[in-house]
């Protein structure tokens, strides 16, 4: 092949996507993906556009703007989409386990490398640039001098590997009494909670850190398994959620906001809190009365092919969103810009260059660091959703 006939790596990259897909099954459930393209859009958007960015002991922390905002919190019931992915990772996890005939070793394998081989890029590449400016940079403080912002998606990785482990025992389970594992997870998740507020045993926070996302994974479990099909299944789990948010709301010791705000003494995300569990309740009953609008909706070819482009990268923009606000956090000093530490008029008019700028960022990020994600872009979509 001439210089001339090869094909660029952007060409190259669009006739992959639309292989796949052109080679979408019939009997993939589409709307999972959607889903999931949805909710790292909100993640990203959120972490850029609605942080303000202060220093606080030295360090730089990104604070919600929810406490300066009237009744803003309830849109944190919608908008706080974790338990919505490990809902989805529940999903594919059960589809993918079924599909590797219950065997660990090869679920695991690879489930495993899909995970892993892009956090082990990002680390190496972040490794390699602090060691290079240690030895350049006379007096270099390390990238952790402007606070947690760079390894703040690292968390969630922890805690998703934490519940793939656990797949071999939970679909297991899953498979020998769905409602019932659900039910006693959700009930020691409450007893947990009561223990440490109820008794102050403040380090049982720890134990709810890993048991809620493994109540929420095993829902996700329930809606593979297609037990919210019917009307009345899909109302129950948003009506009881909605009312278990509701007596979160109403408890001193829970903040209603479902995401970290200043002032409020404690955060549901960690250590994580029942409050959690109630949110996945009532965010899969939202999404089972969605499913049908949902469904319709990415049947139409460009939302499907978009959605396809940004699944594939999907753990490559997650881990590298947080560089791409953190190099804009650099230029826009350099720039003598001023970053408000106020959600004031002046903030919210910076909102679209710090959308802008990262995006910016991300695309070069994605475009240098996707191959590890995408190595096997050429397998074909497969059934389910695994």
């Amino acid at each position: 092949m001439s210089l001339m006939t090869r094909p660029t790596p952007v060409r190259a990259a669009r006739r992959a996507l639309d292989r796949r897909v052109a080679e979408t099954p019939a009997s993939r459930d589409l709307t999972v993906d959607l889903l999931r393209a949805l909710c790292i859009g909100v993640v990203v958007g959120w972490h850029w556009a609605l942080s303000v960015i202060r220093r606080h002991d030295g360090q730089y922390v990104m604070a919600n703007p929810i406490a300066d905002i009237p009744l803003a919190w309830p849109a944190t019931w919608l908008l706080q989409v974790m338990p919505v992915f490990f809902l989805i990772g529940g999903f594919a996890n059960l589809v993918a386990w079924d599909r590797a005939e219950h065997r660990a070793g090869p679920f695991l394998r690879r489930r495993l490398a899909r995970l892993l081989r892009p956090a082990a890029v990002f680390l190496a590449v972040w490794a390699v640039i602090e060691a290079v400016a240690a030895i350049a940079v006379p007096g270099y403080p390390g990238v952790l001098s402007y606070g947690l912002i760079l390894v703040t998606p690292l968390w969630f990785l922890a805690a998703y590997l934490w519940v793939v482990l656990l797949v071999p025992l939970t679909a297991a389970a899953h498979r020998r009494a769905a409602g019932p594992v659900v039910a006693l997870l959700g009930a020691v998740v409450v007893a947990v909670d009561m223990a440490r507020f109820g008794a102050g045993l403040e380090a049982f926070g720890v134990v709810n850190t890993v048991l809620v996302w493994v109540f929420v994974h095993q829902l996700g479990y329930l809606w593979r398994d297609g037990m919210l099909e019917s009307p009345h299944r899909r109302c129950a789990p948003a009506v009881a959620g909605l009312a278990g948010l509701v007596v979160v709301a109403a408890l001193e010791v829970y903040p209603a906001s479902m995401v970290a705000t200043e002032g409020a003494g404690l955060s549901h995300m960690y250590p994580t809190t029942a409050g959690i569990a109630a949110l996945a309740v009532f965010q899969l009953g939202v999404v089972a009365l969605l499913r049908p609008l949902l469904s319709a909706w990415i049947r139409r070819r460009r939302v499907w092919r978009a959605v396809v482009a940004v699944n594939a990268v999907a753990m490559t923009v997650f881990l590298w969103q947080m560089t791409a606000m953190l190099v804009t956090l650099v230029v826009v000093q350099a720039a003598g810009l001023p970053i408000h530490p106020e959600p004031t008029a002046a903030w919210w008019a910076q909102r679209p260059l710090w959308l802008a700028v990262p995006a910016v960022v991300l695309a070069g990020l994605v475009a240098l660091f996707a191959r590890a994600e995408t190595g096997s872009v050429r397998r074909p979509l497969t059934t389910g959703n695994g």
